[in-house]
């Protein structure tokens, strides 16, 4: 236990509540412990924290061992995002699998089971699921983060996310509200602009969230955009109209409030952080989630001093920091007591690690099994006799998925075709390229979001135009026309996505 030589005000610990940072390092250096006993109540976990569930595991006693009602927050979609998996790639296929599946109880299941694993480690906030319509094919940052289009599937597979995700004892974070998925900017880099009527907002961004709110999810995360039938001058996360006025009164959402990224450019680039944070803690958000880019001690005691600072001049009622401070509170104790109903033996187990192989009931991977009912093919699968070249089309990931997590097929493949080759092109390669490398073999193709890339589609059909017999796996938004002998869909990029598109390749099971 850390041992502090004098006790912060009442109002130093209210502020220090109200941020969920993030740090390097898989063990908790030695400054964030003093923070958390100083008042410090929620972490938040990334990639880079994370090397096994047994390490993980240690890491969250460490910090349940200076406050045992800690929340220790993740961003966990599953898919395309994950932290738990970033180096091996995720067990589970994500948001945009499911909804092609469309079978709310195997969202259920595949959300309890992803739940299981992180209670197992010790983590008990998921800044997860993603509530956004992805109405925009063209978004740059949400696609297969999405459930889909159509705000009907969104709102009731949002719904038995968050049901599955808590009723493993992790609380739900639903994102983005009110709604990022009619979006061309990224908020990781610029701040975007949604400019439709209210109906429309009301009648398709906002759906899913009201489904989750009657889901009892346990937190809601806002977005940083600008909806200007809502508010015309501030973007979500630091409007009162939006928060306030939206969230809490009119849907009658009376959990944690969560900033998304507050060093995201779309906040940090026009108001700062420290001011960033102030004005959306006086906009109604309960907590600040920094950490992705900026994980220091000197960022904590930035946006500390700056809500204190706040109150102390006026700029921010006292009453507004205490309650947000509450909430979180609040929900920490709620988790905690759900970790305790669940026994002391709640740590890693045998079945629970990622990659473990078996559901909690016991049958086959339910990640898998989710990966391969996603799978559409068009046109006929002659199965895949000798070993392929797999070329993949790389684009620039985005910020939230990374590039370190690894995608595609050719691993799966490779399993189960020894001796299979491939390579990896991007904006600059040809068809000609590819085609030396394949010599005689067969080529399968792999593309994300071939509708967003003109360069990508340009190659694919100058390697098709040579090679009609190219199969081609698209792992991203479905939405180009098929094209390949045979095209298969399989909504996402995650290995067990993979697995399965290997499965319809071969004929055969890895």
């Amino acid at each position: 236990m850390t041992t502090l030589t004098h006790r912060p005000d009442t109002l130093t610990r209210d502020a220090l509540a109200l941020l969920q940072p993030g740090f390097h390092g898989t063990t908790a250096p030695d400054w964030l412990l003093r923070r958390i006993g100083e008042g410090l109540t929620s972490v938040g976990l990334f990639g880079r924290n994370i090397h096994t569930p047994a390490q993980l595991a240690a890491l969250t006693a460490q910090l349940r061992a200076e406050r045992d009602d800690i929340l220790v927050a993740i961003d966990e979609e599953g898919g395309d995002v994950t932290r738990l998996e970033v180096r091996e790639g995720s067990s589970f296929p994500g948001n945009y699998a499911l909804g092609s599946v469309d079978d709310v109880e195997l969202t259920r299941a595949v959300a309890r089971e992803l739940g299981s694993r992180l209670a197992a480690c010790g983590v008990n906030l998921n800044w997860a699921p993603s509530a956004d319509v992805n109405s925009d094919v063209n978004n740059p940052v949400i696609g297969v983060r999405s459930f889909g289009a159509d705000p009907a599937l969104v709102a009731r597979h949002t719904a038995a996310y968050v049901e599955g995700l808590q009723s493993a004892g992790v609380a739900a974070c639903t994102k983005h509200f009110p709604g990022h998925g009619d979006t061309a900017v990224d908020s990781h880099l610029a701040l975007p602009r949604i400019d439709v009527g209210v109906d429309t907002l009301h009648a398709r961004e906002l759906a899913p969230f009201r489904s989750a709110i009657t889901a009892g999810s346990k937190s809601v995360m806002s977005a940083h955009i600008l909806l200007s039938a809502l508010d015309p001058d501030r973007p979500a996360t630091l409007s009162p109209r939006i928060l306030t006025g939206l969230l809490r009164e009119e849907l009658g959402f009376g959990g944690l409030i969560v900033t998304d990224g507050i060093e995201m450019q779309a906040i940090a680039s026009t108001y700062g952080i420290e001011r960033g944070s102030v004005l959306a803690i006086a906009a109604g958000v309960d907590a600040i989630c920094v950490g992705g880019g900026l994980a220091d001690e000197g960022t904590v005691l930035r946006l500390r001093d700056a809500l204190v600072d706040a109150v102390r001049e006026g700029e921010l009622p006292e009453e507004r920091l205490a309650d947000a401070a509450a909430r979180v509170r609040a929900l920490a104790d709620w988790a905690r007591r759900v970790r305790g109903a669940s026994g002391p033996g709640a740590a890693v187990q045998e079945g629970t690690a990622p990659g473990a192989g078996t559901s909690a009931a016991g049958g086959p991977d339910i990640g898998l099994v989710a990966a391969r009912r996603a799978v559409r093919v068009t046109g006929a699968v002659e199965p895949l006799q000798e070993a392929p070249y797999v070329a993949s089309f790389a684009a620039v990931a985005n910020i939230a998925v990374g590039d370190e997590t690894p995608w595609g097929v050719a691993a799966e493949l490779t399993a189960l075709l020894p001796g299979t080759e491939a390579g990896t092109y991007g904006s600059g390669s040809g068809a000609a390229e590819v085609l030396a490398a394949a010599g005689e073999r067969r080529i399968v193709a792999v593309v994300r979001d071939l509708h967003r890339h003109s360069w990508m589609a340009s190659v694919l059909d100058g390697i098709r135009a040579a090679r009609p017999d190219t199969a081609v796996v698209e792992m991203g938004v479905n939405h180009a026309e098929p094209a390949g002998s045979p095209h298969i869909a399989t909504y996402g990029a995650a290995p067990v996505c993979g697995r399965a598109a290997a499965e319809v390749l071969t004929g055969r099971s890895v």
